[in-house]
């Protein structure tokens, strides 16, 4: 279930209840007038079942009611109540089937925000990527892919291209190149300093490394591990089953490739630079695409249930 807080302006209160009542799937109705003081208005409250919340929140922008009040939306984790089994039931399908378009391109726009923290945490995962790489360490390398913040731009690219949102298009493309342009010189600078230390050396760039040798060394494997991550990644954000997420990013290898690729420059070895920059590519469009698809599949499907519903 979804709790919906709307402020709403006196004048249009009647309007607001008229389209709740005849909204299937919602309950818990409450109104408060005169509530609200900021904007100024009634105070309405009520709950709707997940599968019908894009319907109802669309058709609550469409009377402008978050212009000229306001629209909150909170998922529920525990509703007792014999009323809301009942909205759930009438509901046309599955509440975790379920797409809440506004809240999946606000997520995905504010992941996608190319911020201090962003670049932070992009570089931080990258140089645990290059220690990985060097020491030839797989649990390093699956550490650096969880910490590593880069699926949140990718998901805002396959969003925006499917709302036809070229704003979001472009704020997730500077996140994404930007936070792995800064990354990548920054974790080369990291190396360079590494091997004034001693700690990093051109035996260990040159080594066998048998364990993450796969990541300068890319094929077909490589595009369709990325593109069945992409759809899992997806459809855990817009089923709002966010653990799913950490195995996403662990299955990808976007931040060790970028990783490899900026060690490997600053040793002068360009096959592993080129091989390692091809993985990432590899990786990064099977997501946008696989992405991009499911958020079209799910988007279809939901048409064809609205077309039924309207039938019935």
């Amino acid at each position: 279930m979804l709790h919906l807080r709307l402020i709403v302006p006196a004048d249009r209160t009647d309007e607001v209840l008229r389209l709740l009542g005849r909204t299937v799937g919602t309950t818990h109705l409450v109104v408060l007038p005169g509530a609200a003081r900021n904007p100024e208005g009634d105070l309405v409250m009520c709950d709707v079942a997940r599968e019908a919340g894009d319907d109802l929140i669309g058709a609550l922008r469409g009377l402008g009611i978050d212009r000229s009040g306001s629209i909150t939306a909170e998922n529920m984790d525990l509703t007792l109540s014999a009323h809301a089994d009942r909205a759930e039931a009438e509901a046309p399908g599955e509440g975790s089937d379920a797409v809440l378009w506004e809240e999946l391109t606000q997520a995905t726009d504010e992941e996608s925000t190319f911020s201090v923290t962003y670049v932070a945490f992009m570089t931080v995962a990258t140089m645990l990527a290059a220690c990985g790489v060097m020491l030839d360490n797989a649990i390093l390398i699956v550490g650096a892919m969880a910490v590593g913040p880069d699926f949140g731009p990718l998901a805002g690219i396959s969003t925006a291209l499917v709302q036809r949102a070229p704003r979001l298009v472009g704020r997730s493309l500077t996140a994404l190149i930007g936070g792995f342009a800064i990354a990548m010189v920054l974790t080369a600078g990291f190396a360079w300093m590494m091997n004034a230390f001693g700690l990093f050396t051109l035996r260990m760039v040159e080594a066998d490394r048998p364990s993450t040798s796969f990541i300068w060394q890319p094929d077909r494997m490589s595009f369709v591990v990325a593109f069945l991550a992409g759809i899992a990644g997806t459809l855990s954000l817009t089923s709002a089953k966010s653990g799913a997420l950490i195995g996403v990013a662990i299955s990808v290898t976007t931040v060790p490739a970028a990783a490899n690729a900026a060690v490997a420059f600053k040793y002068g070895d360009y096959g592993q630079t080129w091989g390692s920059a091809s993985q990432l590519l590899a990786n990064l469009g099977g997501i946008v695409v696989a992405g991009t698809l499911t958020l079209l599949v799910q988007k279809g499907l939901l048409s064809v249930r609205r077309g039924r519903a309207r039938r019935t």
